[in-house]
């Protein structure tokens, strides 16, 4: 007969991980509500402990700032929006389709709440933030797969010697500066869409192969 095995025991480090990663998950879902209720600037750090059930010093030992509450908001939208893309994509299509199709799932998401956008595009101004750091992060992820995309496409529908590099960060920066008008409410979201799609169109006039196959 076997004997009986000893109950497992936790170790007292393991159930202050998990506390800790309790305590996250309610701050985040506290900072999103606040964000939407009253928007960033209206959310303070403060409000957010209290709406997150803690005490407004606890809050600090999980979170330095709100601006980092909402670039990891920004985060999951854009770790959606690439697991979206991937699922729908049709790496048959044109290039300049795909490349179409995975800005319109970008930015359905990012449009969903445009203090998201708002908070990313002031971060980068300024780059010695740790925020602006993580902001730049993700946009260089966003570059790398618009790289891909563009480096398949060199196989079959774009110019054999296209830079796929500069031509992803063309793209990439090309829907910033139409975000940014939007985000500021300079520009509705649909015209912002059109903006980008008239923008992608134009540069693919220059990325298409020699017959044109890329148009």
């Amino acid at each position: 007969m076997e004997s009986p095995q000893p109950p497992t025991r936790t170790h007292p480090e393991d159930g202050r991980r998990l506390r800790g990663k309790r305590s996250r998950v309610r701050i985040r879902a506290a900072a999103r509500e606040l964000f939407r209720e009253k928007g960033f600037d209206g959310a303070t750090l403060r409000a957010i402990a209290e709406r997150a059930g803690m005490g407004a010093s606890s809050i600090y030992r999980h979170v330095e700032t709100k601006q980092e509450l909402l670039i990891l908001e920004l985060a999951d939208l854009q770790e959606e929006a690439w697991t979206r893309f991937r699922l729908g994509d049709d790496r048959s299509a044109p290039t300049r389709d795909r490349v179409h199709r995975f800005f319109e799932t970008q930015h359905a998401l990012l449009a969903s709440d445009a203090d998201l956008t708002v908070i990313a595009l002031r971060a980068t101004t300024y780059p010695d933030a740790p925020v602006a750091r993580r902001v730049l992060a993700l946009q260089d992820r966003t570059i790398g797969l618009l790289a891909e995309i563009l480096q398949a496409g060199r196989r079959r529908d774009l110019a054999t010697d296209i830079d796929v590099l500069a031509a992803a960060r063309a793209l990439f920066h090309i829907t910033t500066g139409a975000r940014i008008s939007w985000a500021n409410g300079l520009a509705s979201e649909s015209a912002c869409r059109r903006s980008i799609a008239a923008s992608v169109d134009l540069l693919f006039q220059g990325l298409s192969g020699p017959q044109g196959e890329g148009a």
